[in-house]
């Protein structure tokens, strides 16, 4: 009589596969590495560009921006649309009832959007200190908190969506509000260089809390406590919603 192997081993044998169904679509591809990588080069090299960096260079002022631009397109973007498709077309139904189990099953894509991440990441940090970028070295450390605290919010947010909305309605409503949240929303552009009452609200929403988290600690090297507190919060009551009204078929 066979037995099913150790949840572990199945949680990691998830993971594995999220990484590399990401990692090999094309348009995933694009999304969340080769995008981040040209706005930042863009950014950096783009004369036509005019913004104050206080004193910083261009690359110093804009990669906590990209980095967490690259959060989340993968945690939040790539992972809302392959959710909602596996949702349609019934690969979570049926992955749901194996000894992987829903709690497995979730388990293994969050851990494949941090597996991705940390690809994503090597490939930007590799391109900005080939920039010639200088990120404190004091808040090394603290920028992996708030680039894990910022994967649990906006994975939480991807898993909402994509277990409540039809799959098309997934695929516009995600890249519009990563569209959004870039332009507004205190990721590329710190939240007070916003104009009028926008500039309090973007530190109020998960991108703004992790990009001024992220701008915090490779700046200066302390993280933010506000941030933190915002964005624990925002994946408390994401993560209640999503366990809530998430169906599986």
């Amino acid at each position: 009589m066979s037995t099913s192997a150790p949840a572990r081993r199945r949680v990691l044998a998830q993971t594995a596969f999220e990484a590399r169904a990401i990692l090999r679509n094309g348009e995933q591809l694009l999304v969340t590495i080769v995008v981040p990588v040209l706005v930042l080069v863009g950014l950096t090299k783009a004369t036509g560009i005019t913004i104050d960096t206080d004193g910083m260079s261009r690359i110093d002022f804009f990669t906590p921006g990209v980095l967490a631009l690259a959060i989340m397109t993968s945690s939040f973007t790539s992972q809302a649309i392959a959710t909602a498709f596996d949702r349609r077309n019934g690969v979570l139904r049926l992955l749901s009832t194996t000894p992987l189990g829903r709690s497995g099953l979730l388990a293994g894509k969050v851990l494949g959007v941090l597996a991705v991440e940390v690809v994503q990441v090597a490939v930007i940090v590799t391109t900005a200190l080939l920039l010639g970028w200088h990120p404190s070295s004091a808040g090394l450390l603290l920028a992996v908190v708030a680039v894990v605290l910022g994967t649990a919010a906006f994975t939480s947010l991807a898993l909402l969506i994509a277990g409540t909305l039809r799959a098309e309605a997934v695929l516009a409503v995600a890249n519009l509000l990563l569209l959004l949240l870039a332009v507004a929303g205190g990721v590329i552009v710190p939240a007070d260089r916003l104009p009028g009452p926008m500039a309090h609200v973007a530190l109020l929403l998960p991108s703004g809390a992790l990009g001024h988290a992220m701008r915090e600690t490779l700046w200066h090297g302390p993280l933010p406590v506000w941030s933190v507190v915002v964005l624990v919060g925002w994946t408390a009551a994401l993560g209640w919603g999503a366990s809530r009204l998430f169906r599986w078929h």
